[in-house]
């Protein structure tokens, strides 16, 4: 009888703990500036004898697609800084929230992955470069920020605690992972949510000294793009100075206009720095990989990895991104949760940068509001995903003083068409299954026309389902009286 109570009260007390919530998880947040899907060696590998970049090593991020999920097919819906980390942040479209250019702070930030986390008792913390417009003061629906002002710089920037301006020094991406792993010591007791946003790897490039001339005697190679011009080029009126494309990374590639030198060579230097600075967000991911591991907080903490856009290094004759082709619009995305996915998983499906507020809330057991315009990506991981979706809407707002139009696209699995409204004349029509490159418009052939009907009804169908407009808060559109983009002007030089 005394054999049988003890058994019972084993049995019980195995019930009860089997009963036990499971605890919810740390999660860490970190995302780069213009960094190109294909700029993690995991990929170069991936793409073997067809690999621009072969040399550009990136062991640490390398590290989290082995231990954890690689999807291949993330994207964004608007390629340019400000909108889509607005969109990470509060989960909608850019013509829904506010943010259409780069210089416009988000006024409504009362519904974010942040506020909700904070609603669920997370301690928040964002470290680095918000760069809504130029906004100041303590980053809202965070607990704590230790971050810097629009652009910032790269050496030496000036940090805002809570809102109170200090110095630092250093290269910025290292002193906001400096921050960020004190947070993580400091409350590795609590439960807590952190966003580490990289400057790097935004123009102009600056590479942490330890990487100046890493990579200044590697080969580049030119894109297979890079005498295919885009439509518009040379069609938009602009008063963009010359100094403000150098100082910004080569945004405008139309400044190479008239040389006798390829896009690559003009820009070789850039290509270098800009890989360069990548090199140190790579060491600045294993710093923060040590410290999970040294706290032995890395089995129950989140890890995801990604960018707020792609970057062009001459497709298509382009620098900067804002164009709709496949190097502006997609982009890295990683995810490590050793206490629940699985170790090198491959997915294939379209993710968006809507998806990251609802993700993380699902990570975390919160309901997510009804504002939030993606889905969670989690049930792909847990193979319980249904009807996921098989195309998406890009956008994108012409944006004064740049000369890249507004666009509207639609981008399926193996298919893309790109329109730029008041010019009929510009459209585009790729087959990807068989053209991944975008070499050949098929917009007025024969041969795309049962292409360009599939795509023209999905697109409807996604501006419906999305709400679409052409916000008022866009940029006033260059066009002269008839309606159509101005044509381009003799530019001031200083």
């Amino acid at each position: 009888m005394k054999t049988l109570f003890i058994n019972l009260l084993l049995l019980t007390g195995g019930i009860a703990v089997a009963q036990q919530p499971k605890p919810r998880p740390n999660i860490i947040l970190i995302y780069t500036d213009d960094q190109r899907f294909d700029a993690l060696s995991v990929v170069q590998k991936e793409q073997g004898d067809k690999a621009r970049f072969p040399w550009f090593t990136t062991p640490n991020l390398d590290r989290l697609a082995s231990e954890g999920v690689r999807f291949r097919n993330a994207f964004v819906i608007n390629s340019l800084c400000s909108p889509s980390r607005s969109t990470m942040l509060n989960g909608r479209y850019n013509h829904l929230n506010g943010i259409a250019n780069n210089h416009t702070g988000l006024a409504d930030t009362t519904v974010t992955y942040a506020t909700e986390f904070h609603k669920a008792g997370y301690r928040t913390a964002f470290f680095g470069k918000w760069h809504m417009g130029k906004e100041t003061g303590k980053r809202p629906g965070f607990d704590y920020s230790a971050s810097f002002v629009g652009q910032g710089q790269y050496f030496d920037c000036p940090i805002e605690i809570n809102g109170k301006p200090e110095p630092s020094k250093g290269w910025v991406d290292d002193v906001s992972t400096n921050n960020a792993i004190e947070y993580i010591k400091e409350h590795k007791g609590e439960t807590f949510l952190v966003t580490l946003a990289f400057k790097s790897g935004h123009g102009p490039f600056q590479p942490p000294a330890r990487h100046k001339d890493t990579f200044a005697n590697v080969k580049l190679t030119k894109p297979e793009t890079e005498n295919l011009d885009s439509p518009y080029k040379d069609q938009i009126e602009t008063t963009r100075r010359q100094n403000v494309q150098n100082n910004n990374g080569g945004q405008n590639a139309t400044q190479n206009a008239g040389t006798s030198k390829s896009w690559t060579e003009n820009n070789d230097q850039k290509i270098r720095n800009y890989f360069g600075a990548l090199k140190g967000v790579d060491e600045n991911v294993g710093r923060v990989l040590r410290t999970l591991d040294s706290l032995k907080l890395d089995e129950n903490t989140v890890v995801i990895f990604s960018s707020d856009n792609g970057f062009f290094f001459g497709e298509h004759g382009l620098g900067d991104k804002r164009a709709a082709y496949e190097e502006s619009i997609r982009i890295p995305l990683l995810v490590r949760y050793p206490a629940r996915f699985p170790k090198g998983k491959k997915i294939d499906k379209i993710v968006l940068n809507l998806d990251n507020a609802p993700t993380l809330l699902d990570l975390a057991g919160i309901q997510a509001p009804a504002s939030f315009q993606g889905k969670s990506w989690v049930p792909l991981i847990e193979d319980k995903a249904k009807d996921w979706r098989t195309s998406f809407l890009y956008e994108y707002f012409y944006e004064i003083p740049y000369n890249t139009p507004t666009i509207k696209a639609i981008r399926t699995e193996t298919g893309k068409l790109i329109q730029y409204p008041g010019e009929e004349g510009w459209s585009e029509l790729y087959d990807l299954s068989k053209d991944p490159n975008e070499t050949t418009n098929l917009y007025r052939t024969a041969g795309g026309e049962k292409l360009k009907k599939q795509l023209l009804g999905e697109l409807s169908k996604q501006e419906k389902a999305t709400g679409y407009v052409n916000p008022d808060y866009a940029d006033a559109r260059p066009v002269d009286e008839k309606g159509q983009y101005k044509r381009p002007v003799k530019e001031v030089i200083p």
